[in-house]
């Protein structure tokens, strides 16, 4: 004979589980799109690598935006990337792994109504780890998308930079939001 207490407990029906709240950005949901951008950044690079010959140019819209295949072995913007260093390739990947650890160390500590913030993360993140793996497995990083006007070239960029800089956009705009949530000092 069992009591109520010892029976054994009943799983959850899929229908009975309670959705996050809305206004509310769950680690499930970061995750989610830090994967989202991990994938489309690598595909995009495969793609570039075996699709567009190195250094190679392909015009899309005449005067403003071309395809290009290059390869960024320095940092962001391409600072360092004519800099010769011995163990380039470790500094480099070593460097975006700290980095990478501090913002995932920061991302983890966000509350998780601070919906601006934890996209802004999940997206810098994504991007992190999408050239992150480019450094650590060929020492460089692949770049296409050469955004330029008339002999004015803005570096030449991936999927994961962009969604770094849209991250970072959101982070700011999240520090103006927040301030209005904040109440004034008594």
């Amino acid at each position: 004979m069992t009591t109520e207490s010892q029976t054994a407990p009943v799983a959850t029906p899929a229908s009975d589980i309670v959705p996050a709240p809305a206004g509310v950005m769950t680690r499930g949901g970061m995750g989610t799109i830090i994967v989202a951008i991990l994938i489309l950044d690598q595909v995009t690079k495969l793609l570039v690598r075996t699709q567009i010959t190195l250094n190679d140019s392909i015009e899309i819209v005449p005067g403003l935006l071309n395809l290009v295949h290059v390869r960024n072995t320095g940092a962001a913007f391409g600072f360092l990337n004519a800099v010769d260093l011995g163990y380039k390739q470790f500094l480099m990947t070593a460097i975006a792994l700290v980095a990478l650890l501090a913002i995932g160390l920061y991302a983890w500590r966000v509350e998780s109504h601070e919906r601006l913030a934890r996209a802004g993360l999940a997206l810098i993140l994504g991007g992190a780890v999408g050239n992150l793996i480019d450094r650590a497995s060929a020492g460089y990083v692949v770049d296409f998308v050469d955004a330029y006007w008339r002999s004015y070239h803005f570096w030449a960029f991936n999927v994961a930079d962009a969604a770094i800089t849209v991250g970072a956009c959101l982070l700011i705009l999240d520090m103006f939001v927040a301030t209005n949530d904040v109440s004034p000092p008594v």
